[in-house]
């Protein structure tokens, strides 16, 4: 086969093309960003390069006028340099996607701000909370390992302080790893998975098993600890882990609320006056050994003191005599036990296993909610803002228009740009 040969004449006009490319790769190899916990900027110029340089980068896509973002710029302020000191570095970084509009586009930038997390340069929108400590906690998440391997015990108690208390963990002892990742890939974002591959008498005392293969799940929030000796195959070991998901005994809050979206479990509601006073405390630990007995049910209590819009939908007001219990489908019906509506003073735990007699047995009154449904009234949270804000708009306008009618003055036209 002829070879063919280059005409000496291009050699020349070879060298000029690349050169220029070569030395924008240079640069973009050699470019150095910073990593001392301080937010960087980036633009169209140096995005890529970042992405290639940097393993975990946390970018903010925002727009100098936009509000939000003027809010938000504080908080990435703060969190920057918590996340720069991770086991796993998480640079934050911002881009101004109101200038370099090809940029937002090119990663679907629609609304301001939009945060990204790129791992190893895929990116992933991040939705959570964008308070500092909050943010913080939910990229720990994301970089973690589905599970980490454990070889100690000083390796054990590393990780149990430096996962915090916010979310739950899932300890195994003796368990096959294979076994619990496909879990830790699944509720990555709910808890933290761990397998101890080495650990000494004192850890089995600390965590109170007496034989292995045990996998541990621990609230530390609400202090809680369960144990699960198996079975380790079929649905047993992935119900344990849903049913761990949430504490024993939930209180029903705006951020416990979403989390019972994801439980297809019915709730066992105990409505009380006040949930942070004496007698409410003691229910609640009553409440708690119920639970542990009733795994196929969440149980949750809510004081009208704490939370009377959420209560009301259940008829129940101020006037209403409490302790109430019922069992809810997490959307628009529940259930009233005959007999067992509400909880008298004495022997409550007696009465509440009534309660869940009558239940099992089908002798209960079905109801509406007289609120929204569930989703809706999650939808309400997020949406009520938004409507508060729209009345204000638009009684400003009847106004404006008001007094413009007054005027006979010809006004000349203006032109206003938001």
């Amino acid at each position: 086969m002829a070879t063919r040969v280059l005409p000496p004449a291009l050699l020349p006009l070879l060298l000029l093309l690349l050169l220029p490319l070569s030395a924008r790769a240079t640069a973009a190899a050699g470019e150095e960003f910073q990593r001392d916990g301080r937010v960087i900027d980036l633009d169209e110029s140096n995005f890529e390069a970042a992405l290639g340089a940097i393993d975990f980068l946390f970018v903010d896509f925002y727009a100098p006028w936009c509000g939000h973002c003027k809010r938000l710029a504080p908080e990435l302020d703060e969190a920057a340099p918590v996340l720069a000191g991770l086991s796993e570095p998480i640079v934050v970084a911002k881009v101004n996607a109101d200038k370099y509009r090809k940029l937002g586009s090119k990663y679907g930038v629609d609304g301001f701000p939009t945060l990204m997390l790129f791992i190893h340069g895929v990116p992933i929108e991040y939705t959570g909370s964008r308070k500092a400590d909050q943010l913080v906690r939910n990229l720990k998440k994301f970089v973690a390992p589905d599970v980490s391997i454990l070889e100690s015990d000083a390796a054990i108690k590393n990780f149990v302080e430096n996962t915090g208390t916010s979310f739950p963990m899932f300890l195994g002892f003796g368990v096959n790893e294979t076994l619990i990742a496909e879990y830790g890939r699944k509720y990555k974002k709910r808890a933290w998975f761990a397998v101890a591959k080495d650990f000494s008498e004192d850890m089995m005392v600390a965590y109170d098993f007496d034989k292995v293969p045990a996998l541990v799940a621990i609230h530390p929030k609400y202090k809680e600890q369960s144990l699960f000796y198996g079975p380790f195959e079929g649905n047993f070991l992935e119900d344990f882990v849903r049913q761990s998901l949430l504490p024993l005994v939930v209180p029903i809050n705006t951020e416990t609320l979403k989390m019972l979206n994801d439980d297809e479990r019915k709730v066992v509601l105990t409505i009380l006056e006040d949930d942070s006073d004496e007698n409410s405390t003691q229910l609640v630990r009553v409440l708690r050994s119920a639970a542990n007995a009733n795994r196929d049910l969440v149980f949750g209590y809510v004081g009208i003191k704490q939370w009377d819009e959420f209560v009301e939908t259940f008829d129940v007001s101020k006037s209403s005599q409490l302790p109430k219990l019922l069992v809810w489908d997490r959307n628009e019906e529940y259930e009233l036990v005959d007999g067992s509506e509400r909880l008298e003073e004495g022997d409550q735990a007696s009465q509440i296993s009534q309660f869940l007699e009558g239940y099992r047995a089908g002798r209960t009154t079905k109801k509406k909610v007289s609120g929204p449904s569930f989703m809706g009234f999650l939808n309400s949270l997020v949406s009520m803002n938004s409507l508060y804000i729209l009345i204000f708009v638009i009684a400003l306008l009847v106004i404006m228009v008001y007094f413009a009618g007054q005027d006979d003055t010809p006004q000349p036209r203006r032109v206003h740009e938001e």
